[in-house]
């Protein structure tokens, strides 16, 4: 593959994945402003975030299926049209129960774009490749929580918070044209692919036997579950409990990225010496230490502004080095059914960084000893399931003889 065209997938790809995050950190400055106009409470949006994650979580089965039969362009159309007019929705809402439900539809509309990526990095790079292309499409993906939430708090500021899903909306119609006419043919389209329910719950059921993708995939979700407990939180965290400004929230949103960034960059030099198992027991391994510390210094109210981002700041980067690798051996079994391993994938994670994010809302009020107790339970619980599912993995699959996948043009 020449380079150009290699930058170039990386680039769409990326775009792709960061749609979802974009949609996600951008108006979560808005959150006064939003709560202010709709006569509600800011707990009461951060349940937009919610609806959001479940809508995610949801379509990730809808469009597993759906892309296998049909090939990854398709459904992927259809599902940014979809993004599109829920965005544009969201810009006249004028209650906050409308607005959970057009949050709800927005995310079914995008992750279209999450799935289809996902699969399609499966489709054009060998299976020994995708850690470090996961990594790659991280640094990607990471401008997103970089300029989503200081570009969102200062439109908020000048322009109201509406104005943020207009962007989304012109943002959706870019990224649909950049994947219609820059992205191949990666998959042919295989109508033996059952639509009804039951064969697709049995292939999903047949994933989900594999060792190898439910103790990988359980893991890297639990753990990753922490980094949606810090986005639902960082609102009531940062802007009620510290009490800086929307513009302010936005700086810290976009510094605390730059740990995830670095980290999953970071992971891309490390495989060169050390192995994606390693990386994940020993990013798991630190993060429980962090959680550990952080837990003992909330409890005994040892923790200000400054301390609270520095430790949130090393608990994002572990996520930054176990997440890509996760991906990774998840998705190493699979060929023919890549796009619903990658859908089951993806709805294990959004559908526990859904539990996550609501119970931000029902625990989370004006003390941050709740976030904590949340992300050092479910790190832990990542590392024991880790732990006692390495022992069913017979052989870990890292690469194939089959995974030198052509391009489709």
């Amino acid at each position: 593959m020449k380079k150009g065209t290699y930058t170039k997938l990386i680039l769409i790809l990326g775009a792709l994945t960061a749609l979802g995050p974009f949609s996600i950190d951008m108006y979560l400055p808005g959150f006064a402003g939003i709560a202010i106009d709709l006569k509600t409470t800011v707990a009461k949006v951060a349940m937009t975030l919610s609806s959001y994650f479940i809508g995610i979580s949801a379509g990730q089965l809808l469009y597993g299926p759906l892309l296998d039969r049909f090939g990854r362009k398709k459904p992927l159309f259809i599902g940014l049209l979809v993004y599109i007019l829920a965005s544009l929705g969201c810009v006249f809402v004028q209650d906050i129960d409308t607005f959970i439900g057009l949050r709800f539809i927005q995310a079914i509309g995008s992750c279209a774009a999450t799935v289809a990526s996902v699969s399609m990095v499966r489709d054009l790079f060998p299976v020994k490749d995708i850690p470090k292309v996961f990594s790659m499409l991280m640094l990607v993906v990471g401008l997103s929580p970089m300029l989503a939430p200081t570009v969102g708090g200062y439109i908020t500021a000048d322009y109201g918070w509406h104005t943020v899903f207009l962007i989304l909306m012109v943002i959706g119609i870019f990224i649909l044209l950049a994947a219609q006419f820059g992205l191949p043919n990666s998959y042919q389209p295989d109508p033996t692919i059952s639509l009804k329910p039951k064969p697709i719950l049995t292939n999903f059921w047949v994933i989900l036997q594999e060792p190898q993708f439910y103790t990988y995939a359980f893991a890297g979700s639990i753990a990753f579950s922490g980094l949606f407990t810090y986005v639902a939180v960082s609102p009531i965290l940062f802007m009620e409990i510290y009490t800086v400004d929307a513009k302010m929230y936005g700086w810290i949103f976009a510094f605390m990225s730059l740990s995830f960034i670095g980290a999953s960059q970071l992971n891309s030099v490390l495989l060169k010496r050390f192995t994606s198992e390693q990386m994940i027991l020993g990013a798991l391994l630190v993060q429980t230490g962090i959680s550990v510390l952080f837990i003992i210094l909330a409890i005994n109210h040892l923790l200000n502004l400054y301390s609270t981002i520095a430790l949130l700041f090393l608990f994002l980067a572990c996520l930054g080095i176990s997440n890509p690798n996760t991906a990774g051996l998840t998705l190493a079994p699979f060929t023919r059914n890549a796009g619903s391993a990658s859908a089951l994938m993806g709805a294990i994670q959004l559908g526990l960084g859904a539990l996550a994010s609501f119970a931000v809302g029902v625990f989370v009020t004006n003390s941050i000893v709740p976030m904590v107790w949340l992300i050092t339970g479910t790190t832990v619980l990542a590392l024991i399931v880790l732990l006692i599912g390495k022992r069913k993995i017979k052989n870990t699959i890292t690469t194939s003889t089959d995974n030198e996948v052509v391009m489709v043009h």
